[in-house]
């Protein structure tokens, strides 16, 4: 689904096909209200340290403010997130932790920076997983199964090799099997009398609690909590109402010259596909722990293709002024940097600035193993698929108006916000 905005074209054309308006279902309150509570709850994480909320955390536009997290072994929020003294982190977390804007959308349906979990109506329970066979059945869709893979990963959430009993699971393979990884947390929350009695008010008394059935209501909360519709732009294609100046001369050129629309289309800025655009790439890359490089080949890593090389998901723009650093990997701090990246993708690749990225400081950590790698540099270039643009700085910044437009601050009032306590009595990051 691509299309190209022109100037000429009037107002009643974005209410074409190629600008559906999204549908958001209502999750009952009850259910938003659990989720909300287990999204900030650190029970989730193997040393019950690290709740969702640490990478994705309003306070930094549902994501955290630095390029690559660090999660199981650090302490604190966002850019002021500090190693302990004890269980260092390993690596880097290798992806930039996405905004969790509109996902209760149903067009969302496309999860993690390389598709790794999407909707397959071929497969069990409507979806494909890096799971295979082994994907637990009951969840609610992407929007729940996605919450169930960081709770795997040691550097993020499920702690260090064997140094508790989730991921001592995780390190034996035990993830979906009875007793199980997943088995043992759902097993703690099960435990807590506040989060039983809520399960039995939203499921029926003496439900069995899986974490197919905790990761539902996570997903219905971040449905409700940060739906973000109702910016300038969402009120310019409901009721034509008018952008200012800037954004509507960055409009024009966002879907007409720039060409920027022909993949972030749609109501949500999105074609929802895998685009190679010569992106730096920094940090420890995508790699399992018996490879010793720091590559991340993006789609192709869960395709196999060629074609998919260096391929990342189009992100959507809604609230993108607040979502920085941008990109897989976070390699640009700033939305004007991502925005003259794409003008001339090669020779932003071959003339990258490493001051752009923002690291946690992390001794002996690997970050520009690929970036200093030619030949690595070569094959990211040979697989971008954009021509250069040329605009000038004041087309840059009438882009950077629109995209300003796309916002919506009314997330941040009256919605749930974050909890003063959880039901666990472990401590809320704030």
């Amino acid at each position: 689904m691509r299309f190209l905005w022109l100037a000429a074209v009037p107002f009643a054309a974005a209410a074409s096909a190629d600008m559906i308006e999204p549908v958001f279902e209502t999750p009952d309150a009850a259910r938003v209200n659990l989720g909300w509570q287990l999204f900030y709850d650190p029970i989730l994480s193997g040393n019950r340290n690290t709740s969702c909320a640490t990478c994705h955390h309003p306070r930094f536009g549902t994501s955290d403010g630095v390029s690559l997290s660090l999660g199981e072994g650090a302490m604190g929020l966002g850019p002021e997130r500090k190693i302990g003294a004890e269980n260092v982190p390993e690596q880097r977390i290798p992806r930039n932790a996405p905004a969790l804007f509109n996902l209760g959308a149903d067009e969302f349906s496309v999860m993690f920076h390389d598709g790794r979990l999407e909707a397959d109506a071929s497969q069990p329970d409507g979806m494909r997983t890096p799971l295979g066979s082994e994907m637990l059945a009951g969840f609610d869709g992407v929007l729940s199964a996605q919450a169930m893979f960081p709770v795997l990963s040691g550097d993020e959430m499920a702690g260090h090799y064997s140094e508790n009993e989730v991921a001592q699971a995780v390190r034996l393979g035990f993830l979906s099997s009875p007793g199980g990884a997943w088995d043992r947390i759902a097993a703690r929350v099960a435990e807590v009398p506040e989060y039983r009695a809520q399960f039995d008010a939203v499921l029926g008394q003496g439900t069995e609690i899986g974490f197919p059935q905790i990761a539902n209501v996570i997903a219905d909360f971040i449905a409700v909590e940060w739906r973000a519709d109702d910016s300038d732009f969402d009120r310019y294609l409901r009721d034509g109402a008018a952008l200012d100046e800037a954004a509507e001369r960055g409009r024009v050129l966002f879907y007409g010259a720039a060409g920027c629309g022909g993949c972030h289309t749609g109501w949500f800025q999105t074609d929802h596909g895998f685009h190679a655009i010569a992106w730096p790439q920094v940090g420890p890359g995508k790699a399992a722990r018996f490879e010793n490089h720091a590559r991340d080949v993006g789609r192709m890593r869960v395709t196999g293709l060629e074609a998919d090389a260096y391929a990342f998901r189009t992100p959507s723009l809604r609230n993108v002024t607040k979502t920085g650093p941008y990109g897989h990997n976070g390699a640009f701090a700033t939305l004007e940097a991502a925005v003259r990246h794409h003008l001339d993708p090669v020779a932003s690749l071959q003339n990258y600035d490493r001051e752009q990225v923002v690291f946690l400081d992390l001794d002996g950590a690997s970050d520009w193993k690929a970036t200093d790698d030619a030949a690595e540099t070569a094959r990211i270039a040979a697989a971008n698929v954009l021509e250069p643009v040329v605009l000038d700085d004041g087309q840059v910044a009438d882009i950077l108006s629109f995209l300003e437009a796309l916002t919506d601050d009314r997330w941040q009032v009256g919605r749930l916000g974050v909890p003063d306590t959880v039901p666990s009595g472990f401590p809320v990051d704030r």
